[in-house]
């Protein structure tokens, strides 16, 4: 398992995909913690590079998801880049539950009619916030 968990490799913004129904739940409660949490005992994210592969590959034809962007310098956990399955590639990985403030936007991520996904056209990666 390769693992880097030093500042100078955190991206200003990592992504997670949920099902609204579950983002929806965390609103009313104050903070996100995804399933994997207590199971794995982190919540899997993305970098914008990673997110769409990480859709097709997982949630497919899913049209109940939404894509949330986060601002990792609001995450209080510890994130770690990580690569559970082997291979180069680093995940980043929150170690703890995500305060609402951290989540600076929440996109509806709906794949296209084919089941596969695009980044969602609302998204602008350069500030994660939706355009006017």
């Amino acid at each position: 398992m390769a693992v880097h968990a030093g500042n100078a490799f955190r991206p200003p913004v990592i992504f997670h995909i949920t099902r609204k129904l579950d983002w929806d739940a965390a609103t009313g409660i104050g903070s996100y913690a995804a399933d994997s949490l207590h199971t794995e005992g982190f919540i899997h994210c993305s970098t914008n590079e990673q997110v769409i592969a990480t859709a097709n590959r997982l949630f497919r034809n899913r049209h109940d998801l939404v894509l949330l962007c986060i601002a990792t310098d609001r995450i209080h956990a510890e994130i770690r880049h990580e690569n559970m399955e082997g291979g180069g590639n680093l995940f980043p990985h929150i170690y703890g539950a995500i305060a609402l403030d951290a989540v600076i936007a929440v996109h509806d991520f709906v794949p296209r009619d084919d089941g596969y996904f695009d980044l969602p056209p609302t998204l602008e990666l350069e500030n994660c916030s939706r355009r006017e």
